[in-house]
């Protein structure tokens, strides 16, 4: 009884393992994802501020209701 027991503990902890290694890989990924839209989030903002055209004045005015 104790070796079958134990079979299955040390099956539980591979598959645990083999999870552990899926999820590593997923949120490296993930990472790297949002590493490169910060980049382009960066970029963007920097077009926008070069060119103030870009965006539109009237957003900033007060709507007439206030």
């Amino acid at each position: 009884m104790d070796e079958k027991r134990i079979a299955e503990l040390e099956i539980r902890y591979m598959q645990q393992q083999e999870t552990l290694q899926e999820l590593s890989d997923v949120l490296y990924q993930q990472q790297r994802v949002i590493e490169a839209l910060r980049v382009e989030l960066d970029m963007l903002k920097k077009k926008l501020e070069a060119e103030p055209g870009l965006v539109d004045s009237r957003q900033h005015e007060r709507p007439p209701h206030y």
